[in-house]
């Protein structure tokens, strides 16, 4: 008796509900995702057990990179609808004219001048870290080049200067732009700088001992006690 052929019959799969679910948890995690921000140099932060976050607004975080080289970036208040002025953009416009109206009020040999448009570009710069001096033309530099310098830390004009100066009537750079930060006209940045939440130290493993000391001694100074160490969590292997 012969077998009994069974006709194949092609499988098709609508995948068109597949598509639309894929979709749409796609754009769910794009809009509620939190992208990390550009920063100068990469840091591999030393480990801890300590589950805390560092928030991601109203927030000052000081970068230091195993050079020693000191970067600070900046978040405002993302509801700021009724204070427009504590957004992270004008804010950052603030503390600048702040700052360096402070420096030239301290150097009157040296003053800078910054133009409308290089105020502008600091306000869309995350993670600033070069001397007075060297700003005007910093912020007159396409980003390009602006990324170029940021990241050549063999220079002499990349990083915040910063020493152990203890004298508030002729405060050095970081000290200068610390408290134009404090003085920026967003309270709730204040507030967070007052609680210890609106100051982030953020050190690589390497960078030695000393040259931290060195950032939270000028906090201290700044009577900025409060702050955190950014951390990486320790795992088993740790």
């Amino acid at each position: 008796m012969g077998k009994v052929k069974i006709k194949r019959k092609s499988t098709l799969i609508d995948m068109t509900a597949m598509s639309d679910v894929t979709v749409l948890l796609l754009t769910f995690f794009m809009l509620t995702s939190t992208f990390l921000q550009k920063e100068p140099v990469t840091v591999m932060t030393p480990s801890s057990v300590s589950e805390e976050k560092v928030p991601v607004a109203n927030l000052t975080q000081i970068l230091v990179s195993p050079e020693g080289k000191v970067f600070i970036s900046l978040a405002g208040d993302p509801d700021s609808k009724e204070n427009p002025d504590w957004g992270t953009e004008p804010m950052r416009i603030a503390v600048l004219e702040r700052a360096v109206s402070e420096y030239n009020r301290l150097h009157p040999s040296k003053q800078i001048k910054l133009s409308p448009q290089q105020k502008l570009t600091f306000s869309k710069i995350n993670a600033f870290g070069v001397p007075f001096q060297a700003l005007p033309s910093f912020l007159s530099l396409s980003q390009l080049d602006q990324d170029k310098i940021m990241q050549d830390m063999t220079r002499a004009d990349v990083g915040i200067p910063v020493n152990d100066n203890r004298d508030l009537d002729h405060p050095n750079e970081f000290q200068i732009w610390m408290r134009a930060i404090y003085n920026s006209g967003n309270d709730n940045l204040q507030s967070a700088m007052k609680k210890g939440e609106g100051i982030a130290v953020k050190a690589d493993r390497g960078t030695e001992y000393r040259i931290v000391q060195n950032v939270l001694d000028n906090l201290q100074t700044l009577k900025m006690n409060r702050f955190s160490i950014m951390t990486a969590l320790k795992t088993e292997q740790d």
